[in-house]
């Protein structure tokens, strides 16, 4: 049986180097194989979870799933930090954006080239959910002005935090500097940067999706209004490759109250592994585990 290739790269990386690293990833040929790889940091004097995920560019949820033995909150030099930097795509049209909430992972397809960018996120915290949804990109606004809902105003008003009818462009616009508004409902969804980078990765917005300054500048700069985009919430992600290999990546579930979804495991897209005898507690026991890289489940026959 082929065996699943990972590769560990030992990096070392200088606290003054953490800054965002903007690379696609290749689409492989056979689109049942796991994108990217798995990377082994060494962590150096200064490092922080904030930074490497920034650098690495994976949220800290997912760093954290990833090193569930490891104390990430104060890390030690010497100390090693897997890197979840691979994964199987979500299943949606591989063009244009593509946002899965329950990685926290925006993907962007651009066209015809077989590569894919991917993002960390922050989306709609509890009560202000982000909807899944296909619709597209209807505005493109740079240094754009912020007009907060009622609803807004008055949870900023209960912190003491009164806030003026439109928020002008600059430091203080939770906006950031970018912004792509979506076609979804009555427009009340973007796309955008943020004044707060360590929201970034969390469920901390009022719906909208939060890019890292650099980024959304970066992405920004690649599409245009009508760039579809695809909303979906895949807590479990499953691919079988050209040799009948079975992969599993899974996630924490979400749900707009935020919390687990405790029903019994959907395991429909692996019945033909479960048919075929394979471990059914080994499965259960690998998407329990919610650590958020693909991992080899089993071969079809």
């Amino acid at each position: 049986m082929k065996r699943l290739s990972v590769l560990l790269l030992i990096l070392l990386l200088p606290a003054a180097m953490a800054q965002a690293n903007i690379k696609p990833l290749p689409l492989p040929e056979d689109k049942g194989q796991p994108v990217g790889q798995i990377l082994l940091h060494t962590a150096q004097e200064g490092d922080t979870l904030a930074s490497l995920a920034r650098y690495y560019g994976v949220s800290p949820i997912l760093l954290l799933a990833a090193n569930p033995d490891q104390d990430l909150f104060l890390l030690q030099p010497g100390q090693s930090v897997v890197i979840p930097n691979q994964l199987l795509l979500p299943r949606a049209q591989t063009q244009g954006i593509v946002i899965n909430l329950a990685e926290l992972r925006l993907y962007y397809y651009p066209e015809q080239n077989g590569e894919v960018y991917v993002f960390p996120i922050g989306i709609g915290r509890v009560g202000r959910a982000t909807p899944e949804m296909i619709t597209r990109i209807s505005q493109m606004r740079k240094n754009p002005t912020w007009t907060p809902t009622a609803t807004t105003r008055r949870e900023y008003a209960a912190k003491g935090l009164p806030l003026p009818a439109v928020v002008p462009a600059g430091p203080d616009n939770p906006l950031g500097e970018y912004a792509m508004r979506l076609a979804y409902g009555s427009g009340e969804y973007l796309i955008h940067g943020t004044n707060d980078p360590l929201d970034v990765g969390l469920r901390a917005s009022a719906g909208c999706i939060r890019m890292y300054p650099e980024h959304v500048e970066w992405l920004f700069a690649q599409v245009d209004s009508g760039t579809p985009v695809q909303i979906v919430n895949q807590a479990l992600k499953v691919s079988t490759d050209q040799y009948g290999q079975t992969f599993v990546e899974a996630h924490e579930p979400l749900t707009p109250e935020g919390l687990a979804d405790n029903r019994p495991l959907d395991m429909t897209a692996l019945m033909p592994l479960l048919e075929q005898g394979a471990d059914r507690q080994l499965i259960e026991q690998v998407i329990q585990n919610q650590q958020g890289m693909p991992q080899l489940v089993g071969q079809l026959r």
